[in-house]
């Protein structure tokens, strides 16, 4: 067979998708060669990446390109392409779309399709020894995260995702769009996102830690709104709201978002940054227990979905208080 030798109608009409690997289309029979000479100019197809081809002529579309990508980054490493059976299912291997481009996959309206996949970011182990090319930007990650699937496209979750899109962005403003968008959208809660930016080594920008910061203050506003809400529609007895605890002596015990003096609970919203929730926190929760004051901690998550759930913790905690030792005394105070 030579390379002016006609492709079988096989070989063309029974592929599920335009954009192919090289390893793909040789599993339906057809050579480098002939590869080769249907990417001629004129020809019907084109190479969009290494060992990747769009099998039209026309301009890729978006899915084209995201198809692309992951088909580049997820072949098998040079060194095994020989020994690999030809892949099943979509070839992609262990590669998902990161970034912006991941966002606008995920539907952020801060991520418009025609910019941000302008650009695609691709994540893949980094033992991977692959380079950046044409649209494609590799990322690498130690242990790959568990991708989600949108319309059969893996995508990083949203944490990793804005991590690796806020590394590749200079402008303080679409920086705090995109994380605002995250918490408001119910993507994601922001201590979340803020440990996966500490992670990246994020948190030393100036303008990033400008949209950290905007980003809390949108979470707990959030999550406050739902926890009046959860007390309001559960019929909860009323508590003391933001306040502070101390001895009567005067030392402080620490900030609770809210107190029933009557049964010596406090909740505390779970909405600080990872520092201040591993030391801070615990250090008072400790503190308060010793006490005979009952913590319970909520996430912002929690708030959104379970709040039935949680407002059955809250009353458990309240009736145990007449099977305990009665609560050291203390100072509330507004916070």
């Amino acid at each position: 067979m030579t390379q002016n030798t006609p492709l079988s109608p096989r070989a063309v009409h029974e592929v599920t998708h335009r954009v192919q690997s090289s390893a793909q289309l040789r599993a339906r029979g057809v050579s480098a060669a002939q590869t080769a000479a249907q990417c001629l100019p004129g020809g019907p197809w084109q190479q969009l990446l290494p060992g990747v081809y769009l099998l039209h002529p026309g301009d890729p579309t978006d899915d084209d390109r995201v198809r692309a990508a992951l088909l580049y980054a997820g072949r098998p490493p040079a060194g095994s392409r020989r020994t690999v059976p030809a892949q099943s299912g979509p070839g992609y291997g262990e590669a998902m779309v990161t970034g912006l481009a991941a966002l606008a996959l995920y539907g952020f309206g801060s991520a418009p399709p025609g910019i941000a996949l302008h650009r695609i970011d691709v994540l893949v182990p980094r033992t991977r020894r692959l380079r950046s090319t044409r649209f494609v930007q590799v990322a690498r990650a130690a242990v790959l995260p568990r991708p989600q699937r949108r319309l059969g496209v893996p995508l990083a979750p949203v944490e990793r995702a804005l991590a690796d899109a806020v590394a590749s962005l200079a402008d303080a403003s679409t920086v705090r769009r995109i994380l605002t968008e995250a918490v408001r959208g119910g993507h994601c809660e922001p201590a979340s996102v803020v440990r996966e930016l500490n992670e990246a080594k994020l948190l030393g920008r100036a303008h990033v830690v400008d949209a950290v910061d905007a980003l809390l203050v949108e979470g707990r506003a959030m999550a406050e709104g739902r926890l009046y809400e959860m007390v309001r529609t559960h019929r909860l007895p009323q508590p003391l709201w933001n306040v502070e605890l101390s001895l009567p002596g005067g030392s402080f015990l620490g900030g609770v978002d809210a107190y029933w003096p009557e049964q010596a609970v406090a909740l505390e919203l779970g909405t600080r940054s990872p520092r201040e929730e591993h030391v801070a926190y615990a250090a008072e929760r400790e503190h308060l227990e010793r006490l005979g004051v009952t913590v319970v901690r909520v996430t912002p998550k929690q708030l959104r979905d379970s709040t039935a759930q949680l407002s059955v913790v809250l009353r458990t905690a309240m009736m145990a208080a007449e099977d305990r030792e009665p609560a050291a005394y203390v100072v509330v105070m507004p916070r």
